[in-house]
């Protein structure tokens, strides 16, 4: 008689913890947090590789190096409050402004002062290098955006018109000429230094904290208040959406390597990163403090976020190997100027003939033969095969090591079945019993294998209730399976109790509607 495999019983998909975006943001693991001395008011990673990041706290700027996030730098030739560290997108130089109004260019090398502003007679907190590296743009408390000349260390153009601090802003990556400000009066203005004036004035009603220019320049983002906006500046400054996702204030917000998603941080110790085809939020991370700054890295391998507590939290994303090898790809083709590269590969096989490959010679069958199927002989997986042994505790041993819940359970349900399941669990040490204990640790809250776990701890008490509280380590499974269990049955009681709740609700309406009676 042939031996019949395990059945393997077909359980109903539980819902899934998470979908592909949130395992992509849950692959930035390892959190390393450094303490400052004040509050991390601004984080910024240099455009250009090896992609360092300067942190601004206290009264001065550290520049720390991504591998191994240590300080590289450190300029703290200030007279005040440090503010909004921004490295220029060749990584040469930092500019950073101060509580007393002043903004200096540093050079990264040497940490030497290239140039001083003190144009602003209040504090400046915002600096920030425009898209071609020659022009500075700052925003004060003085209610004033100015924009600077690198070369001649000169005041180019001063944009007024808000009446409060000036506390976010940024110059728009596809037209030099065009400053997106945020101001605590509670309004945008787009100014174009070709005029001098505002072209479109948005009312935010609430103090913008932060604002975004996408690369295109014809979309925007503010953070005012505890609410994300989105607004249409080719359309003249339309509010396209509210989002109102975090429960404080809204401090950060910062784009990924290709603005395709947005995080903000928030006050509430929220980062939360939206999908810009829908703004729906597709993951959330919780932080030890408010978050007061945030900042990816260009090659979205580095998340960064300061907190009001003077420490800042740095997490890193091993990228997989086919990313890897796309951006090596794509630097020797810009390199090498390689015209197929931008044409999405089109040019690939240009020239070449069709390649004929050959194909197996078919044979025809003739009339009055006879064609006999030769029956393909089953291999039995590694765990049949000590099942049809006999050897129990080896076909267990085997699928704990590899297989998913589902064979696992099939197998203790066969081992049920054919008596074999305690002669499986018994005469075990502390190795062999551990992963036994976790499986059920793992699964016990699971209703598709609850039943099956009870029945595998029922007989793993019997067998070794005599040695408990010889071995740390299964005496701390137990106990962690013992608060897991307290727990599911606290949460069945609570559900029975909102069941009864709901049906007095329900009886109670229906009460109340003509015509009916219990």
């Amino acid at each position: 008689m042939d031996y019949k495999p395990v059945v393997i019983q077909k359980q109903p998909r539980s819902a899934a913890k998470h979908n592909p975006e949130s395992r992509y943001w849950r692959r930035f693991k390892n959190p390393v947090f450094v303490k400052e001395h004040a509050p991390v008011t601004c984080i910024h990673f240099s455009p250009s590789r090896p992609h360092r990041y300067a942190v601004t706290a206290s009264t001065r700027v550290q520049v720390y190096a991504p591998r191994t996030q240590k300080v590289v730098k450190t300029i703290s030739r200030f007279k005040d409050v440090a503010r909004s560290g921004h490295i220029r997108g060749d990584g040469k130089l930092l500019v950073a402004g101060d509580d007393t109004g002043l903004i200096q260019l540093f050079d990264m090398s040497t940490r030497a002062i290239l140039r001083s502003m003190d144009d602003h007679k209040q504090p400046v907190h915002v600096t920030k290098f425009s898209p071609d590296n020659t022009s500075l743009l700052s925003c004060s408390d003085d209610a004033t955006v100015r924009l600077f000349d690198v070369p001649s260390q000169t005041c180019v153009g001063v944009f007024r018109g808000h009446t409060d601090y000036v506390r976010s802003g940024v110059v728009s990556p596809s037209n030099p000429s065009l400053i997106l400000s945020g101001s605590y009066d509670g309004t945008m203005r787009l100014f174009d230094s070709r005029t001098g004036g505002a072209e479109i004035v948005m009312a935010c009603k609430t103090p913008v904290e932060d604002v975004l220019l996408f690369p295109s320049g014809g979309i925007a983002l503010s953070a005012s208040g505890a609410v994300l906006r989105v607004w249409d500046l080719v359309a003249g400054g339309r509010c396209l959406r509210a989002l109102s996702n975090h429960q404080k204030t809204v401090t950060s917000l910062a784009f990924n390597g290709d603005a395709s998603r947005v995080l903000s941080g928030g006050l509430d110790q929220m980062v939360k990163v939206y999908d810009v085809t829908n703004y729906k939020v597709v993951h959330s991370m919780r932080y030890p403090a408010p978050v007061l700054s945030l900042a990816l890295s260009p090659d979205d391998t580095h998340l960064a976020a300061g907190m009001t507590d003077g420490s800042f939290s740095i997490r890193r994303r091993q990228p997989k190997a086919s990313e890897v090898v796309a951006e090596d790809k794509k630097k020797e083709a810009l390199r090498t100027g390689a015209y197929e590269f931008f044409m999405g590969g089109e040019l690939e096989h240009l020239g070449e003939g069709k390649r004929r490959t050959k194909q197996a010679k078919q044979v025809r069958a003739v009339e009055g033969e006879v064609k006999v199927r030769q029956a393909k002989r089953k291999t039995l997986k590694k765990y049949d095969m000590m099942l049809k042994k006999f050897q129990y505790e080896a076909a267990l041993d085997t699928v704990l090591q590899s297989e998913p819940p589902t064979v696992v359970f099939s197998l203790v349900q066969e081992l049920a079945q054919r008596d074999g399941l305690r002669t499986a669990l018994a005469g075990r040490d502390e190795i062999f019993l551990e992963p036994v204990l976790r499986l059920l640790l793992k699964h016990v809250a699971d209703p598709r294998f609850s039943n099956a776990v009870c029945d595998v701890a029922a007989i793993v008490l019997d067998i070794y209730r005599d040695v408990i509280a010889q071995s740390p380590l299964v005496d701390r499974l137990l106990r962690s399976l013992q608060r897991k269990v307290d727990a599911e049955l606290k949460f069945q009681n609570e559900l029975r109790q909102l069941q009864g709740a709901l049906d007095m609700i329900i009886a109670s309406a229906a009460l109340s509607l003509p015509g009916i009676t219990l």
